[in-house]
């Protein structure tokens, strides 16, 4: 991570009052692409780690029966608890938490997050994706900055002084290694992805003699 999270959270509480209206097409195409891949059922509770000002959380909470929201930024959490109130949303709940602290112990149906996952160095990736396969999610549906190739060092789709992303196979290896397995990758753009990854049946279920 190039910053701390305290420095995150900072940088992150100072952009949520205008946050929403500044994302990109991208942004906002794989943020649509996380939906429509996390479809929870009636009975599901979903995790959305770096919730930020709710967009996921938001769009999944009429079909889910909860859905937990965690972040760094008290101020992007307060923009989100606001709207889920517009709109009469009453089966979220917002908290302070981390990929590899999300204070939650809870039953995990389903996790999600778009657009923060880059933040953390590629080895803090994988120890994030093993902390939450440890939750037993059936499904984890990321939205993020991904390498698909090389990325041209004139037109990056990040910021290099806070942003780390990685290449679509180190994720994919960190994935596996949690006991996940990809079943759907979305090329939203050549450094902007969509994967999902399910729990194979020996790693979400003990096994029965």
């Amino acid at each position: 991570m190039k910053k701390s999270l305290e420095e995150h959270a900072a940088r992150f509480n100072e952009k949520a009052g205008e946050y929403d209206e500044s994302k990109s097409e991208e942004y906002h195409a794989c943020a649509n692409l996380v939906v429509e891949h996390a479809a929870p059922e009636s009975d599901d509770i979903v995790l959305d780690l770096a919730t930020g000002t709710g967009a996921i959380a938001l769009a999944l909470a009429p079909d889910a029966k909860r859905v937990v929201g965690r972040d760094i930024s008290e101020e992007m959490m307060a923009e989100a608890e606001e709207k889920a109130d517009d709109e009469g949303l009453e089966n979220l709940a917002f908290d302070r938490g981390t990929f590899r602290e999300p204070n939650y112990d809870g039953q995990v149906d389903m996790v999600t997050s778009n657009f923060a996952l880059h933040h953390l160095s590629d080895e803090e990736k994988q120890e994030a994706i093993a902390v939450i396969a440890d939750l037993e999610p059936r499904r984890f549906v990321l939205g993020d900055v991904m390498f698909f190739g090389e990325p041209d060092p004139e037109e990056p789709f990040y910021s290099p002084e806070v942003d780390d992303p990685a290449t679509v196979g180190v994720l994919a290896d960190a994935f596996t290694d949690a006991g996940f397995s990809l079943t759907a990758v979305e090329r939203v753009h050549d450094q902007v992805g969509v994967l999902v990854a399910e729990r194979s049946p020996t790693a979400a279920e003990p096994a029965t003699e």
